[in-house]
């Protein structure tokens, strides 16, 4: 439809909606190979699940521990974890390339492919096929650089200053305090 509409657009997709399908991935992972585990470990990989997503330089010592623990449990979980960490690597490095080598960033993203597909996990299988349905505006994002993050983050913003005002009667009155929140976010002043 906005292929007809509008012509010829160059479409570019968000990168947030893409890289949370392999995300989506490694958890679906996770929750499939803990049913195996003890009871505590179950439990405990349940409440330590973001040591997962979190860029593997960034976690402190203790989550170290536990992710080394618990990929030592379960062989899957370790190569699913390494899947994402070679996606993680293919974004960062297709981010630092961005317009000046579109080439090498497909070349990376048909890497991740072969390295899926010799896997054979079901879940990243799933998540590479929605990446290769829109491999052209993933391709985009990259090379264009836009991205409507911020503006979604302002849409989210609002909707907690509505959601948490318990309904405003007045519409005036809400807009106000969605422009003052915006215009003030910051900034270490104190009004009223």
């Amino acid at each position: 439809a906005v292929k007809k509409a509008l012509g010829s657009p160059v479409i570019i997709a968000d990168r947030f909606h893409f890289c949370r399908y392999i995300f989506w991935a490694l958890d679906r992972v996770r929750r499939r190979v803990q049913k195996d585990f003890h009871d505590y470990d179950r439990k405990k990989c349940k409440r330590m699940k973001h040591v997962f997503n979190k860029k593997f330089e960034e976690l402190t010592e203790r989550q170290h521990w536990y992710l080394e623990r618990y990929l030592n449990l379960s062989s899957e979980l370790r190569d699913a974890y390494k899947l994402k960490e070679a996606f993680r690597l293919w974004f960062e490095e297709a981010k630092q390339a961005g317009s000046k080598e579109g080439l090498s960033v497909k070349r990376g993203l048909h890497n991740f492919y072969k390295l899926v597909d010799e896997s054979g996990m079901k879940e990243f299988t799933k998540a590479i096929q929605t990446l290769k349905n829109w491999e052209t505006e993933i391709i985009n994002s990259f090379t264009f650089g836009f991205t409507n993050g911020p503006i979604e983050g302002l849409n989210n913003q609002t909707k907690v200053i509505k959601r948490n005002a318990f309904g405003f009667k007045r519409y005036d009155r809400l807009r106000m305090r969605v422009l003052l929140h915006h215009q003030l976010k910051g900034k270490t002043i104190q009004v009223g």
